[in-house]
């Protein structure tokens, strides 16, 4: 029998069902017997009344999103290799070549001049409400753990406080508060606030703005994203607002200056606008030249993200950042979203993580091979913790330097956030409770960040960013302890030869050795001995 990897016509992010969930024709997913009387609980049942919103996970503004599709091959079918001897990167001394000794920190740029305690960064998480109402924990969490955080795209168009004139924003409210939150808690030069731009930025002026007014050294520019193949979208539920978004150029759907689409949502026949922001249209020379803009405005640092696109963008990705002398490119593999991704689109599209990953080691690997530059590496798709972490440098290496995550840190900051919530109202669950009923007792991390910061500023701190210090902590002792197993002292000693292929498939796909091949000649050496 065929397996089938999609799950079609039901699914919690729409919040839909079947009527009769355990009898279910796998192809279309509708129940086996569809009954004349049934109230529409399936997704086809509540696009009949619904239409169009049904598109979109819900609720919206409060949830993050991802594929549940299951794909033939995912980080899950490799193993992370370990070995019995030797160290590299520090002495083979059983006394020296502990974990904690490991060296998470990564440098990279043009002149190596980024740093970051831990090998990962947000890429990017812009105007969606759940962003934004997490903004706090995102923005300080990442800080004081020296990463990166991207801020995404279309913050300045959705400020209704933002200065627009004459097509070209001049004063915000939004986005610097957004970068001062970051900078404020930066310690050492670790980590970096990275200004990313869609079509509708661009249009505005945001990266010059940041720029020159508010000392942005790092920018992004943007292809796309792994959940979807369109422009950003959200939901607007104020018709002024729409108003003003439409204004500003955005597509608002549906059209908030319509008399009779103004009655119909006073009257509560619809209750969200959409607002989407446009594709963009990639050409080399648009992307040199925007580049050449960029850097003459000021700009130290560009990178470059792109999402799950067919291969030939992918290569387009790769040769314009190696030919323009980008810092990073991030390449997002297809199945996941932090805003309102269309549902059957983050499903049904795009390359998977590992297919993509393998194909940009194969394109990077090429363009070295002739000598061309290559710039640093971060891959993004579904990771959350250390050993995939591992597995993805590991795929990429030695090109590799980052992986991105977005959902992870989000959860870990709104799920701090909500404890803060629940001490302040005295109202902590037993199995939180258990634990103590305070940050300081809660938070495993409390007792460290009070000492470094001292108890006055540690106050401070929302809760929300000790959810994300705390996680990030908990995924950086993890990576050690593996890279430690497997005798690797510092990020870039992780090789391809640290992991192995599980299956056939998965060999082939990645050019990684299938777990029995692994040590051949090595093995044949030993034992001919």
């Amino acid at each position: 029998m065929l397996q089938s990897f999609s799950r079609v016509n039901s699914s919690a992010a729409t919040l839909t069902k079947n009527r009769t969930e355990d009898s279910v024709t796998p192809i279309s997913g509708m129940c086996v017997t569809c009954v004349d009387g049934c109230i529409g609980m399936c997704e086809i049942g509540k696009s009949a009344y619904r239409g169009h919103e049904v598109i979109y996970p819900q609720p919206f503004g409060v949830i993050t999103t991802a594929a549940e599709k299951s794909y033939p091959v995912d980080y899950s079918h490799f193993n992370i290799m370990g070995t019995a001897v030797g160290a590299q990167g520090i002495e083979a001394d059983s006394n020296k070549a502990i974990f904690p000794a490991v060296n998470l920190e990564v440098t990279f740029g043009h002149d190596n001049g980024i740093k970051f305690r831990y090998p990962w960064l947000i890429p990017g998480i812009g105007s969606t409400n759940i962003a934004k109402n997490n903004w706090e924990g995102l923005a300080i969490g990442s800080a004081l753990a020296g990463t990166g955080l991207t801020i995404g795209e279309n913050v300045v168009g959705m400020d209704p406080e933002s200065v627009i004139r004459k097509g070209h924003v001049v004063d915000t409210k939004d986005l610097k508060w957004r970068i001062k939150l970051y900078k404020d808690y930066q310690r050492d030069n670790y980590g970096m606030i990275i200004i990313q731009a869609n079509v509708e930025d661009t249009r505005l002026g945001v990266q010059e703005y940041v720029i020159e007014k508010l000392g942005v050294e790092c920018v992004e520019l943007k292809w796309g994203q792994g959940a979807k193949n369109i422009g950003g979208e959200v939901k607007i539920n104020n018709l002024k607002k729409a108003q003003l978004l439409y204004k500003r150029g955005y597509i608002v759907l549906p059209n908030p200056t319509d008399p009779n689409v103004i009655k119909a949502f006073e009257h509560g026949a619809f209750k969200e606008f959409e607002r989407h922001s446009r594709v963009g249209m990639v050409s080399e020379e648009s992307f040199a030249k925007r580049v050449g803009e960029l850097r003459k405005v000021g700009a130290r640092y560009i990178f470059l993200k792109t999402g799950a696109y067919r291969p030939a963008d992918l290569a387009r990705a790769v040769q314009f950042s190696s030919r323009y002398k980008l810092d990073l490119l991030t390449v997002d593999g297809a199945g996941g979203g932090t805003g309102m991704s269309p549902w059957r689109m983050m499903n049904e599209w795009g390359v998977p993580p590992v297919e993509l990953h393998s194909l940009l080691y194969q394109y990077a690997k090429r363009l070295n091979g002739k000598g061309e530059y290559v710039p640093a590496l971060a891959v993004a798709g579904g990771f959350t913790f250390e050993d995939q972490i591992f597995k993805g440098i590991a795929m990429g290496a030695p090109f590799v330097k980052l992986v991105g995550m977005a959902r992870s840190p989000i959860a870990a900051a709104m799920v701090g956030k909500t404890i803060g919530r629940a001490i302040e109202d005295n109202q902590l669950p037993v199995y939180i409770e258990r634990f103590g009923n305070t940050k300081d007792e809660i938070f495993v991390t409390a007792s460290y960040l009070s000492k470094e910061l001292g108890k006055k500023e540690f106050e401070k701190l929302p809760t929300g960013a000790l959810g994300l210090y705390t996680y990030y902590e908990r995924l950086a002792q993890g990576l050690r302890q593996l890279m430690c197993g497997s005798r690797k002292f510092a990020i870039d000693l992780i090789s391809r030869y640290d992991i192995a292929a599980l299956t056939h498939e998965a060999a082939d796909i990645s050019g990684i050795e299938y777990i029995t091949d692994v040590d051949k000649d090595e093995v044949e050496e030993i034992l001919s001995s």
